[in-house]
């Protein structure tokens, strides 16, 4: 990502989730939830951590049980990830996972119950600095705004958000984000839009059910982009029916095409057509599985011709060019040696992950020179 992204992002109040900020001017975070029984201790840990490494901010995690609590306990102690908590209704399970360590609760203050109730739980998290999410879903409107409405509307989900801010604003506790999601791309988009204009905490940010890998992938791009483009939004989480881990790719995938955040390659590539002189998709899968280890921001292009191979390739900080008899390989911005077919996918590999970290060292000493500097 060599140039600033263009967008102007709302100015929202910073909560910290864990050691992660959100909000304010931090960057727009990426997270994801566990679909494993929470009570499969060595599961859940094993998806936390599988989540973690795709490059998560945040993982949630489903604790709809005093049991669920106590396995919530040992979760805990085996992963460093922040966790959010994912709590419907029973105060009490809210108050037993800040005991052992929870960085967030995903509470609805308004389905809790009586005020001593609720009071408890603000009380509890202002106690332990855990901030709390309010999550509207279209799915679960209260029966008197369905009445009101009719059925679900952006409307209908903005006055559910606001009535639980209300309850907070209450007892004075400003430390949460909010949510309000649908699974229709429209009413989440304006609703999101509403509610901006509403309050100043940081939003949360997702199309609820989305679908599958493919479809959910396209329906989150298009509903997340047309929001994060208006500067809207300041955590995400892309809600698939597929590995959790694919959630993540995708959230950073969406952040990177608007130049929002980084993690990781790049990938410039053609579709490939008659005129490549090697497999382009056959490449690009094969460098797309082999190197997401790579963390370091960097674009890497694969052009299969020589029309935009070199346009393409002198941008970015590797690039490969088709051309006959033998393919050209770019890199930072310069023509640097030609490679034949044979094996040329384990050499492109190489010199991929050594301009990565030639790029860490470099990023590295600007950090050690600002630090000096200062």
């Amino acid at each position: 990502m060599k140039t600033p992204s263009p967008i102007v992002r709302r100015v929202s109040r910073q909560i910290w989730v864990g050691d992660v900020p959100v909000g304010g001017d931090a960057p727009i975070s990426v997270q994801s939830m566990t679909n494993t029984e929470t009570c499969d201790v060595a599961a859940t840990v094993a998806q936390v951590r599988a989540i973690q490494d795709a490059g998560a901010d945040i993982v949630r995690v489903s604790v709809p049980s005093m049991d669920a609590a106590e396995a919530f306990r040992e979760i805990r102690a085996q992963v460093t990830v922040p966790l959010v908590a994912d709590i419907h209704f029973d105060h009490r399970i809210a108050l037993k996972v800040a005991q052992y360590g929870v960085d967030c609760l995903r509470i609805n203050p308004g389905n809790i119950g009586r005020d001593d109730k609720v009071r408890a739980v603000i009380d509890c998290a202002r106690d332990r600095g855990i901030p709390i999410r309010i999550g509207v879903n279209a799915g679960s409107l209260g029966k008197d705004l369905q009445r009101k409405y009719g059925e679900p509307t952006a409307e209908a989900l903005v006055e559910s958000a606001l009535r639980h801010v209300a309850i907070l604003d209450k007892f004075d506790y400003q430390d949460f984000k909010v949510s309000v999601k649908a699974s229709d791309v429209f009413m989440a988009v304006a609703a999101y839009r509403l509610l901006a204009k509403e309050i100043e905490q940081p939003l949360h940010l997702g199309i609820t059910e989305a679908g599958g890998l493919r479809g959910g992938t396209v329906k989150s791009a298009v509903g997340l982009g047309m929001l994060l483009m208006d500067g809207i939004g300041d955590t995400i989480r892309v809600s698939l029916a597929a590995d959790p881990v694919e959630e993540v790719k995708v959230g950073f995938e969406i952040l990177k095409s608007l130049r929002l955040r980084t993690n990781g390659i790049n990938f410039i590539a053609c579709p490939s057509c008659s005129r490549q002189n090697f497999d382009v998709v056959a490449t690009m899968n094969t460098l797309e599985q082999r190197l997401e280890d790579v963390r370091t921001p960097m674009d890497v292009a694969v052009i299969g011709c020589i029309v935009n191979g070199p346009g393409e390739a002198r941008e970015a900080d590797v690039g490969l060019t088709g051309a006959s008899p033998n393919n050209l390989i770019y890199v930072g911005g310069e023509p640097d040696h030609k490679v034949s077919n044979e094996e040329f996918i384990d050499h492109l590999e190489q010199v991929i992950r050594q301009r990565a970290a030639q790029l860490e060292r470099e990023r590295a000493a600007r950090d050690e020179a600002v630090i000096v500097k200062s």
